[in-house]
């Protein structure tokens, strides 16, 4: 039997036919979960965060045109405006 790592739920998968790397749903809490270990199963959530995170910090980052993230420049101008 294998359940969901976020709410608990039991999830109906046969424990012999999943791969390591395969993602699943949880039919309750609708959340991905990808099959990190077979033989016991073992899921991880597979978290939204994380990319957010990684467009935040993209945002702050020099382009490879030498331009400025939005976050970058509206950062640059408000201190700008400080000064004055």
């Amino acid at each position: 039997m294998i359940r969901c790592p976020e709410c608990a739920a039991e999830i109906d998968v046969d424990e012999d036919e999943v791969e390591e790397g395969e993602i699943l749903s949880c039919p309750e809490c609708e959340v991905e979960l990808e099959v990190v270990q077979v033989h016991p199963v073992h899921l991880n959530v597979i978290s939204d965060d994380d990319d957010e995170e990684e467009e935040d910090e993209e945002e702050g980052e020099v382009g490879t045109n030498g331009d400025m993230g939005k976050k970058a420049e509206e950062d640059e101008e408000e201190d700008e405006e400080e000064k004055k």
